[in-house]
């Protein structure tokens, strides 16, 4: 029997609310079960109801202090509530600020008072496993300030938000040297924006289409999309946003012919997000083709299945001792990996992954993929295996 795997989450917000909330919904799932969202109920020998949460950290004073099980529901969270939950006998611990709280949050997240508590001495108490970041875009250097925190505690990390970690060398080869994975870089939906637009861009690719312009335009009425009215805070997001999609081209596409981004906060939608995207393309004959379409989501319950899967991923990387970025997973559950391939083979691979058959991780040499995409952060193929796998290629 394997142990349970125990998951420390940055940031109690609408995301970790879905996560919290999955966890215990599909607690008595059936292994041979159908679960929307899931690879599968049993991944690599663990259950979903495997997964325990060990601690929690956030800066506002409606959750600091209080059972990681009441907190979920805490304002300013407003996402859907699909389970009930017991009491987690998790307690949310104060926080670091730093940059994670921008010029409109400030509006609605009254800050905690307690001083900020002792990140690593808390995960080394609670032995946690695996950290998962929810922290708001922008977050630039608290996000950094944590990854040292969990460097130090000695955890594996997924990344959920737009700021490159996984896939930069300067931070593989620090997660390697502590012989630690990292999944990341920005959680990809079940169902989403950018998941909707990368099928239908690879399907205009596959098809012989020329995409010539393109736009994706997103409102959501959140505190992830209150956040983002601040453009300042914008810039790793609308990166990766828009790398996940033109990754998956044939071709160049000029800056000013893609436009991929977060573009109003509507506040009676709640968790819910609306999305429209449209593309315009050139087909046999100079004929040209249109397509348009509209997604409606809950936004943070579309992103908890996709990190129910990549902490299981972390956990049996660190079972088999792996370190470095996760490439198969990454490729999979994240917008910004460090290698892009298209999502049919990133699944291809994450099974792979599963099952033993592949543990390539990174640093490694840059090497191009096949069709010439990569990520903005540079492409970096396969370039490390374990003793069971193929010869190191560095």
């Amino acid at each position: 029997m394997k142990d349970k795997i125990r998951v420390g989450i940055i940031g109690v917000g609408n995301c970790a609310s879905s996560l919290v909330q999955g966890i215990e919904f599909y607690r008595n799932a059936n292994p041979d079960e159908f679960v929307p969202g899931l690879m599968h109920v049993e991944l690599g020998g663990y259950h979903i109801r495997d997964i325990e949460f060990s601690a929690a950290f956030d800066i506002a004073a409606t959750k600091v202090g209080r059972d990681l099980g009441e907190a979920i529901f805490a304002e300013p969270n407003n996402t859907i509530k699909f389970a009930d939950l017991p009491k987690l006998d998790v307690k949310v611990h104060r926080g670091m600020t730093h940059d994670g709280l921008g010029k409109y949050l400030k509006k609605v997240v009254k800050k905690s008072p307690a001083s900020t508590d002792d990140i690593v001495g808390i995960l080394k108490k609670t032995k946690t496993d695996v950290v998962v970041s929810y922290l708001p875009v922008g977050s630039e250097m608290a996000t950094k300030w944590y990854v040292e925190q969990i460097l130090d505690a000695g955890c594996g990390f997924i990344n959920c938000v737009p700021v490159f970690i996984a896939s930069q060398p300067y931070w593989q080869r620090r997660f390697e040297e502590r012989k630690l994975p990292i999944i990341g870089d920005d959680i990809k939906s079940q169902v989403g924006a950018t998941i909707s637009h990368r099928v239908m861009t690879n399907l205009f690719r596959e098809r012989g289409v020329r995409l010539d312009r393109t736009y994706q335009l997103n409102f959501g009425g959140n505190t992830d999309f209150l956040n983002m009215l601040e453009r300042e805070r914008l810039e790793s997001k609308k990166i990766s946003k828009t790398q996940a999609v033109t990754s998956q081209l044939g071709h160049a596409m000029p800056a000013k012919d893609v436009h991929v981004g977060p573009s109003d906060y509507v506040p009676w939608l709640t968790d819910r997000k609306w999305c429209y995207i449209r593309m315009e393309g050139t087909t046999f004959g100079n004929v040209p083709l249109n397509c348009e379409m509209k997604l409606e989501v809950w936004d943070s319950p579309n992103s908890a299945g996709v990190v129910i899967d990549a902490i299981r991923c972390a956990k049996l990387a660190l079972d088999r001792g792996l370190s470095g970025s996760l490439v198969a997973p990454s490729s999979y559950f994240m917008k910004s990996p460090p290698v892009q391939f298209t999502d049919d083979e990133a699944r291809t691979k994450t099974e792979e992954f599963i099952k033993g058959d592949d543990s390539v991780v990174l640093p490694g040499p840059l090497k191009r993929t096949s069709n010439g995409n990569g990520s903005g952060n540079g492409q970096r193929k396969a370039a490390k295996k374990t003793k069971n796998g193929t010869k190191s290629k560095r």
